[in-house]
């Protein structure tokens, strides 16, 4: 064979061989969008109480793409059952249930692992109170009006939906607003906030000395060690670089279908199993990608040291974070075997999330009890090296000098912020220099930039609760 029919016999392969690999993938579309959907009206029609209606038109109007399927689109809820059922074309089909404690759970044909979750044990909170039960209105005109902007909608679409704002100054609400159906317990969607808390429940666990941030992750499928997934570490899966070919999370749209990573979300029952299977793209800690997978394989872990099952890690978690913190309405839904999903599923008031990001105000102290190992509040909040959109170790981050911080400063936030993010418009914003939390959570588009109001609400805030503001209103 001629050198040049062995190029045009390898590029004929190649091209053959990604055109399968494409239209395999694109059998999972269906299967994707639907399970995306139904996740998302079975959490907050049976846990936040929203109308399946609304929920329907808000989440798919802020994913950019599906609103060209969405006529395709029937779903059923069945509130006897407490399970949904979204469908597209009539072919693609997914089926959420839920589960009393452990939320909603993507049902694919399989006997769930892990059955109900014990109650709750009532637990003291270390964190001061944060707030009386009564709503905080805004305690200045100046806070009045940020809030009234954030809130306030434009002629045109796309709209910004926002559904819940609490700012926090010195460890106190000092503002706060719901939209209707909303309100002060309510849990609402993270999304990929969730993260964060991930990030946190990992920090706990090195504390008690069970993992370590910089020695390869005991994962069994990676121990060989000429496998080079053996060097993975679990400060590189916080960081989203270990290098493993899912694909990227960074948008909610309908050709985001398409990656790896949402197969793992929306098909299989042990994402983690799923997850770990794939090989590597690049070295680890070479390479930036963020996505889901990453954060499930930490769920892994964290199941595995709280004890292997689903009730295991709900128990760890309330006691050594939910309920220090304070936190009674937060629903970390599970996979069908029991692993969290530690991608992008909890829910929490938006008060809650605000006694999150306190805990990182506080330098991960909880009044005068530690959660979080010294330092780990820096080390989450540092730059990770070629991170383009300011990303740390499980929040994104103004510190550093990449193309995101820069651009968030340019727009009025404060070098030192960091923040936990959900896709279509969730934050957890803080801002240590100003002795801040903001916590914004709605239903909108990750673009065009500040769709959401976010620059214009952190900005907002910033000024109205300065010294100089404060005085000025004193006066």
């Amino acid at each position: 064979m001629t050198r040049r029919k062995l190029i045009l016999t390898l590029a004929a392969t190649s091209a053959l061989s990604a055109l399968v690999f494409s239209a395999a993938r694109a059998r999972d579309v269906p299967k994707v969008a639907t399970g995306f959907v139904v996740g998302i009206l079975c959490s907050e029609t049976f846990v936040t109480g929203l109308d399946p209606a609304r929920n329907f038109s808000e989440t798919t109007e802020a994913m950019p793409g599906v609103g060209l399927i969405t006529w395709a689109m029937n779903y059923q809820v069945d509130r006897v059952t407490k399970d949904v059922t979204v469908t597209l074309f009539g072919l693609g089909r997914s089926h959420a249930v839920y589960r009393e404690g452990m939320g909603c759970t993507l049902d694919h044909g399989e006997a769930f692992a892990d059955g109900p979750l014990p109650p709750a044990t009532p637990q003291a909170a270390s964190l001061p109170e944060i707030a009386g039960p009564s709503l905080v209105a805004p305690q200045s005109p100046q806070l009045a009006a940020a809030l009234d902007r954030a809130f306030a909608e434009p002629a045109q679409p796309p709209f910004r939906r926002t559904r819940a704002i609490v700012v926090m100054k010195d460890g106190h609400i000092v503002a706060e607003r719901y939209a209707d159906g909303i309100g002060i317990e309510t849990p609402l969607l993270g999304f990929s906030a969730t993260k964060s808390v991930i990030s946190a429940l990992i920090g706990i666990l090195v504390r008690d000395g069970k993992l370590t941030r910089d020695q390869p992750v005991p994962i069994a499928a990676w121990q060989n060690p000429d496998d080079p997934r053996h060097a993975i570490t679990v400060d590189q899966l916080l960081r989203h670089t270990a290098g493993l070919a899912l694909g990227s999370s960074l948008q909610a749209s309908l050709a985001s279908a398409l990656e790896p990573v949402n197969r793992m979300q929306f098909t299989e029952t042990d994402m983690a199993a799923f997850a770990e299977s794939f090989p590597l793209e690049s070295t680890p800690g070479q390479v930036w990608n963020y996505h889901d997978g990453n954060y499930i394989i930490l769920s892994h872990l964290i199941r595995n040291a709280a004890g292997g099952h689903a009730a295991d890690v709900m128990r760890f978690a309330r006691r050594e974070l939910f309920g220090p913190l304070g936190m009674r309405n937060v629903v970390l839904p599970f996979d069908g075997v029991g692993t969290p999903e530690g991608g992008s599923q909890m829910m929490a008031s938006a008060r809650d999330w605000a006694r999150f990001g306190q805990l990182y105000l506080n330098d991960g102290m909880a009044g005068g009890k530690r959660i979080l190992p010294e330092g780990w509040v820096n080390y989450a909040a540092s730059p990770t090296r070629n991170a383009w959109v300011g990303y740390g170790a499980g929040f994104w981050t103004n510190r550093g000098y990449s193309y995101g911080a820069s651009y968030r400063v340019e727009h009025g936030w404060p070098r030192d912020a960091f923040f936990a993010k959900g896709t279509i418009g969730q934050y957890v914003v803080i801002v240590p220099s100003e002795h801040l939390v903001i916590v914004r959570l709605g239903r909108s588009p990750n673009a065009p930039p500040n769709v959401d109001g976010v620059f214009d609400l952190v900005r907002d805030v910033v000024a109205a609760t300065s010294g100089k503001a404060q005085l000025a209103g004193g006066n």
